[in-house]
């Protein structure tokens, strides 16, 4: 291990780029120790702040109805699924109200993609939320919704985001990346987007100004070089978001054609830039990718959870495999905790001009996203107060404010509330911070007394043998 060919230290300054070779060989070759290390340095080099940060907002489904079949997903439904729904202006303003009651910023709203809603709910919806809250900000739709819409309502997308974006969208999630190779897209994906039409929505919407996040879903069949080819695909269109005011779009003299045949980003995907070609007459500053969130595979309730656990001795290695098995996607190679923050730490060094990498708590509980902040991950996430995809597959990780904030606190640094531009709301550095406040109603363990002095024996241990008492006055006793 730590045998590399290259030398770290200019990476880590900023000074050089990580290649995907490179990143690959730091997969296989660094240890998680010094991985975390090498990120945490430029995770403090980029946020050299007091502060890590958290955001107050609800998971919103608005329906589980969904054209997709992806292997990896417990909450889609068919129509006639009896359990299937589609949530209404009232059910949706209950639960925005809810939010707001806990001071709540902003809405994630996702759903499964519905063929029988026409473009008019979603605006409507759209339009009703911002009168009535305001202040809410609207994160929704994904880039596999939008492709979908465009089927759809037989609209280009990015007209599409035009009209939810005066209807009152304010950025776009990055739900549906999952992995961009169409090996695996093909096999977890079914009925779902591509990679390149993913890519296409979001440099749709940076093109008309929207900011954005991106994913990625590790720990099933995917390769390893194929999880680098992805962050390197997503690198890629984050510099041509961040050129948008000073590459060659920013020329008036510069035709469609000269960028078409000039620009390597387009040779290179040329099915992002397949359909709706970029505006010549952009108005408003360009966006970008803000932040980046990847998560393992969660595999309860799912079709893909019932493929079998690879073991390197049954089916050989697994990357670059000539298995029928794990070519066919019948064998899942699952990611743990090491695996997750040797990933993230990867990220931080190879995602150079994508600011913010949050940690995936939900997925992974709270020690390990609490660990997180030291493999280069900067910001906790969501308190998130709903959240009904993942827990779907079996994940039932909660936290609520004051235990975000101590985990945060606990880790070395000053929890602060964000808004979705990652901008400190609250910065929680006195008595009443959420973490610091003395609970109204403290929880208490039910315990009982043996006799007038003393408890009963802690759970676990026979309390039914009635010579045993625990040697602990009861307070007040005496």
């Amino acid at each position: 291990m730590n045998r590399l060919t290259f030398d770290i230290d200019p990476i880590i300054a900023g000074q050089r780029r990580l290649s995907a070779e490179q990143a690959l060989e730091l997969y296989h070759n660094a240890s998680l120790h010094d991985l975390g290390r090498w990120a945490n340095a430029v995770s403090q080099r980029l946020h050299p702040q007091e502060t890590r940060t958290y955001v107050i907002d609800r998971n919103i489904n608005y329906t589980n109805v969904c054209t997709a079949k992806c292997t990896f997903c417990a909450f889609r439904r068919d129509h006639e699924d009896q359990d299937s729904y589609t949530l209404d202006h009232h059910q949706i303003d209950e639960k925005i109200r809810e939010l707001v009651s806990i001071g709540g910023t902003q809405i994630l709203m996702q759903g499964g993609m519905n063929d029988r809603l026409p473009i008019e709910y979603y605006e409507d919806l759209l339009r009703y939320i911002k009168s009535t809250f305001p202040t809410i900000h609207i994160h929704a739709f994904s880039p596999p919704e939008f492709a979908e819409f465009e089927r759809f309502f037989n609209m280009d997308a990015r007209d599409i985001l035009r009209r939810f974006k005066a209807a009152g969208l304010d950025t776009i999630p990055g739900g549906g990346g999952e992995i961009f190779a169409p090996r695996v897209r093909r096999r977890i994906g079914i009925g779902k987007c591509s990679g390149d039409d993913w890519l296409r929505i979001m440099r749709i919407a940076h093109e008309e100004g929207m900011n954005t996040s991106c994913t990625m879903l590790i720990g099933h069949i995917e390769f390893i070089r194929e999880r680098i080819e992805h962050m390197l695909a997503l690198r890629d269109m984050q510099d041509y978001a961040l050129s948008l005011d000073t590459g060659p779009l920013a020329s008036p003299t510069c035709s469609l054609n000269e960028f078409f045949d000039d620009n390597p980003l387009v040779q290179r995907y040329p099915g992002v830039f397949a359909k709706s070609p970029p505006p010549k007459d952009r108005q408003q500053a360009p966006g970008s990718y803000t932040a980046f969130i990847h998560w393992p595979f969660q595999r309860e309730n799912t079709p893909l959870g019932r493929a079998k656990e690879w073991d390197e001795q049954t089916y050989g290695p697994f990357d670059d495999s000539t298995n029928d098995d794990i070519l066919r996607g019948r064998v899942v190679r699952m990611a743990g905790a090491d695996e997750y923050l040797r990933m993230l730490a990867i990220a931080r060094l190879f995602l150079d001009n994508i600011p913010n990498l949050q940690s995936s708590w939900v997925t992974m509980g709270p020690k390990i996203g609490q660990l997180a902040l030291f493999f280069g991950a900067n910001d906790m996430g969501s308190v998130m107060m709903e959240e009904n995809v993942v827990s779907a597959a079996g994940t039932t990780f909660k936290l609520n404010e004051r235990e975000i904030c101590r985990l945060i606190r606990d880790a070395g640094w000053i929890p602060a509330q964000r808004d979705q531009y990652y901008n400190i709301l609250h910065r929680h550095d006195g008595p009443g911070s959420p973490d610091l406040r003395p609970l109204e109603h403290p929880p208490i363990r039910e315990v009982h007394k043996r006799d007038a002095q003393y408890i009963g024996a802690a759970p676990g241990l026979d309390d039914d043998d009635q010579g045993v008492k625990l040697q602990l006055p009861i307070l007040g006793s005496e």
